[in-house]
């Protein structure tokens, strides 16, 4: 595990430079955050691997664990896409820029990144669980690294249109040669030209070439407990196919123990795990 500063309980001091509505409900909101000391930010982005999570805090408010939503490469900030659920999340959503947030991190494993060069990229994700994939595209599109990775695909899933995050680049991508992205939809809408159907229904259309590459599955539980059988059946073997777990979350370092799953703890040796290695733990219950 990765920790950006010497004590992981004491949060870094963050200011909102950015915010702005994700989704056209409102339920989904970008922040952009920066960071109030230059150390915090060398430490941070020295450690960072696509694929990590931090805990913010809204002081008065509590803490909440977020997938980070972009590269080290794009700019002196971090991104988090935050779906308005509780009492944190509703206090993020109000935040403005040049307010005040508490950060730690990053924290967890991240997307094993340096194991994957050579190989091509199945990245399949659905709703706000598309943050730490998004962070995994932007990272691997640098012109310096593109190169060290082979074709990619995409699979990516809302409810509907208006749920759809990062919509420009998305656009953008599929205009892109080296890239194969499919959108979907959960019920048709006028106008919609791409995929109508579950996530893994459109994943067994789309039928991606396992031959040296590896799948990327981060969505609702629901969408990961079919994804994953349908790319074994596709002929993806367990230990090429990860998923992104997020399992009660509290502490994010393994302390207060909400996570664990039998031996191990999602926050401390996760949240990524292969299909190999989740095969091997205990029946949650």
């Amino acid at each position: 595990m990765l920790v950006s500063q010497s004590n992981p309980y004491i949060p870094m001091p963050m200011r909102v430079l950015r915010s702005y509505a994700e989704s056209a409900d409102g339920t989904l909101r970008t922040l952009e955050l920066g960071f109030e000391n230059k150390a915090d930010h060398q430490r941070f982005f020295d450690s960072f691997v696509p694929g990590q999570f931090c805990t913010l805090s809204v002081f008065g408010k509590g803490e909440s664990a977020l997938g980070v939503a972009n590269a080290a490469w794009e700019g002196d900030f971090v991104r988090f896409t935050i779906q308005r659920l509780g009492t944190v999340t509703q206090a993020l959503h109000k935040l403005q820029p040049g307010d005040s947030v508490g950060m730690r991190g990053p924290l967890g494993n991240g997307f094993p990144i340096e194991a994957w060069k050579g190989k091509n990229l199945v990245i399949i994700g659905g709703g706000c669980a598309f943050t730490t994939l998004f962070s995994l595209i932007k990272h691997v599109q640098h012109p310096q690294l593109r190169q060290d990775y082979g074709e990619i695909v995409v699979v990516y899933g809302t409810r509907n249109s208006g749920m759809c995050m990062y919509k420009p680049e998305l656009e953008s991508w599929h205009e892109m040669h080296d890239m194969e992205v499919h959108q979907a939809i959960d019920v048709a809408e006028a106008g919609w030209a791409h995929h109508v159907g579950y996530v893994p229904d459109v994943v067994k259309q789309v039928s991606p070439n396992p031959e040296n590459a590896v799948a990327v599955v981060c969505g609702p539980p629901i969408m990961t407990r079919y994804t994953l059988p349908a790319l074994v059946e596709i002929g993806f073997p367990p230990e090429d196919v990860f998923t992104s777990m997020e399992k009660r979350m509290k502490c994010g370092i393994g302390k207060c123990g909400r996570c664990n799953i039998g031996p191990k703890y999602i926050c401390k040796d996760g949240p990524v795990f292969s299909l190999a290695e989740l095969q091997a733990l205990p029946a949650d219950v």
